[in-house]
């Protein structure tokens, strides 16, 4: 396990997350509507992000890296661009099968020309769980910050799902509230105002207020359980990626991540919380071209 080089003055205020890619294709899937783009040359690369965010968090790495391979954006049922009907489930179970049909929909699926994939947050589970459960083949596996070992869920998080009919039914204005101040604790450095309205604007209105509790709400340790003692089975190589200063997902399970996976070694970025797109732009995008230029 190393450590990353001391942090740079690139990386010691917060950079403006100003790069908008949009989805602009869709991929109909049991009543669902998923949001996605591709473009670039090269291998293919596809992003995952998790909850509560969108493919914008990924959206500058991926113009960065188009130049070496074609990158895949996609915002999960129930986030970002992409459906949010009150009928369909969330859950990481559906999430990790859409998963690998959405692969085989661009080409990607085992055999068929096997992506680099990148995951962060819930994206580590719905990465592992279409690998592990439904047949999904990688070139190599990048996981962030992830959701994949238990516990996982912040106190505000368990809070949530324990009560979500409550907080579903909260004014906007409280919803607001609540909802910047529980964004803004994912990052150690501190977002900028264009940031956090850009993290928290899929969230409002009467639509996104309930769509952000009832992905809450569908949250289950079980999902994750499911897979854990499949992880030495993930015949692929891994980097797990994290931030020393994730509170809510703190850095111990990274070493165990790693331990778990057959082929796997860490890196650790100091200064950088669970949003490290945001606290460490720089050295996150440094580690992830070493990483992926390499197994091109």
């Amino acid at each position: 396990m190393t450590d990353s080089p001391p942090v740079r003055d690139d990386d010691a205020t917060p950079v403006g997350h100003d790069d908008t890619v949009v989805l602009d294709r869709r991929f109909s899937w049991r009543g669902r509507d998923v949001a996605w783009t591709a473009f670039g040359s090269g291998p293919p690369l596809v992003f995952c992000h998790g909850t509560p965010w969108s493919s914008w968090l990924w959206a500058p790495y991926a113009r960065a890296l188009a130049g070496e391979f074609t990158v895949h954006l996609w915002d999960m049922p129930g986030y970002g661009a992409s459906s949010k009907d009150p009928a369909h489930d969330v859950d990481l179970g559906v999430q990790g099968e859409l998963f690998a049909d959405l692969l085989a929909h661009w080409g990607l699926a085992r055999g068929t020309g096997q992506p680099h994939v990148v995951a962060h947050d819930y994206g580590g589970a719905v990465s592992l769980r279409a690998a592990l459960l439904h047949g999904a083949a990688y070139a190599s596996l990048c996981l962030v910050d992830v959701v994949a070992l238990r516990p996982w869920g912040s106190p505000f998080f368990s809070l949530v799902r324990d009560n979500a009919p409550v907080f579903a039914s909260s004014p906007p204005a409280v919803h607001r509230g609540s909802l910047e101040a529980y964004v803004a604790t994912a990052s150690h450095r501190g977002l900028r105002p264009d940031d956090l309205a850009a993290l928290v604007a899929p969230w409002t209105g009467e639509q996104g207020q309930a769509a952000f509790y009832r992905q809450i709400a569908q949250a289950d340790e079980r999902y994750t359980a499911e897979v854990e003692p499949l992880l030495g089975r993930l015949d692929v190589p891994a980097r797990v990626l994290w931030g020393t200063q994730d509170t809510w997902i703190p850095v111990d399970r990274a070493a165990r991540l790693a331990a778990a996976l057959p082929d796997a070694d860490v890196r650790l970025v100091p200064g950088a919380g669970h949003l490290i797109q945001l606290d460490a732009p720089v050295r996150l995008a440094t580690e992830l071209h070493a990483w992926l230029a390499a197994r091109r």
